[in-house]
């Protein structure tokens, strides 16, 4: 038997999450077993746990789109017994039983080693909204944008991808400027490595001139909506956006006009379904790229029954960083 977050949905389409002891024979049939030891709420997981529509696609559900342990048993030429392993996407938590659980057994394609810079706990503390916010540098490096370029805006920026991409930019010796709409994370912002923290509403014209006073070499934009059109039209000439989030919304009002007019480059990032050669890359980017007391900071843990308060909390905007749940605490 093990312990998991449990999601279930009446004939009303009414979604109950708890805490629930599950028999490890209702485990999915996949090649690898694992013995969870760490996973974390993202926002994807607040809104699954909290019955939001749109995530989970079936049910009954373990959500969970991270989770960090070892693995118990094996049928893959891969992985062995004893190996430590990460998983992010994959529609784990989604459409496959996920992380909020102390057992788990997944496709051995979707894993991937734990790099030896790592512990497990650090390994959820980075999570998916870590491994995003690398993918979002990756991009802007591979845009050609340096430090010597000027600032890179990060948007949502006391957020988990937000926190972690001020982190990464600001060790690698970009000129980090942090968004956010809470303005007593400042000294939390300034710490991770950002030189200035703006209020998100200087980014919040809800009809936005499509091209205005450029200001940034490149963009981190994790929440969307007018912020991220905004964002666009701030952006200096060949400059470059990853966009990876909408946590103010999905849609995306401007023009084509920054794109042929100074040639802005809107990257966006899909961290679900990378490729295996691409995910390692992040990994071992993050193992040299990511101040572990940095990481640290940014970082609470809490126990699995804590998890569904946490997924509340996170949709109200009241969560800073990141959250680790240690499934068996």
């Amino acid at each position: 038997m093990f312990k998991a977050i449990y999601l279930t949905r009446d004939e009303e389409k009414t979604v109950s999450a708890e805490i629930a002891e599950l028999d490890e024979s209702n485990l999915p049939e996949h090649d690898v077993a694992i013995d969870v030891e760490y996973s974390t709420v993202n926002y994807k997981d607040g809104l699954a746990i909290m019955g939001k529509p749109g995530v989970v696609r079936s049910y009954p559900m373990i959500p969970g789109i991270d989770l960090a342990g070892t693995i118990s048993s094996s049928d893959s030429s891969d992985y062995e017994v004893g190996d430590k392993i990460v998983l992010n996407g994959w529609e784990v938590g989604e459409s496959h039983w996920g992380g909020l659980a102390q057992k788990s057994r997944l496709s051995s394609d979707w894993l991937v080693p734990l790099p030896e810079a790592f512990t497990t706990k650090q390994a959820m503390a980075i999570g998916t909204a870590g491994y995003t916010a690398m993918l979002c540098v990756l991009a802007l490096e591979e845009h050609g944008v340096r430090p010597d370029n000027g600032p890179i805006l990060v948007t949502g920026a006391s957020g988990g991808v937000g926190s972690t991409a001020v982190a990464i930019l600001g060790k690698l010796g970009f000129e980090v400027v942090a968004s956010t709409g809470r303005p007593e994370e400042s000294t939390y912002l300034n710490d991770l490595g950002a030189s200035e923290i703006i209020d998100r509403n200087g980014l919040g014209e809800e009809n936005p001139r499509p091209l205005q006073g450029t200001r940034w070499a490149g963009v981190v934009d994790a929440v969307g909506s007018h912020t991220l059109a905004n964002a666009i039209a701030q952006t200096n000439a060949n400059g470059c956006v990853a966009a990876c989030g909408l946590a103010q919304g999905a849609d995306l009002n401007t023009s084509v006009m920054p794109f042929i007019l100074r040639g802005v480059t809107l990257a966006g990032i899909n961290s679900v379904y990378e490729p295996f050669a691409r995910r390692k890359l992040a990994w071992d980017r993050m193992a040299t790229d990511l101040d572990p007391d940095k990481l640290e900071q940014m970082t609470q843990v809490v126990g699995l029954g804590e998890s569904i308060n946490v997924a509340d909390q996170i949709l109200q905007g009241k969560v800073r960083g990141r959250v680790v749940v240690d499934v068996n605490a």
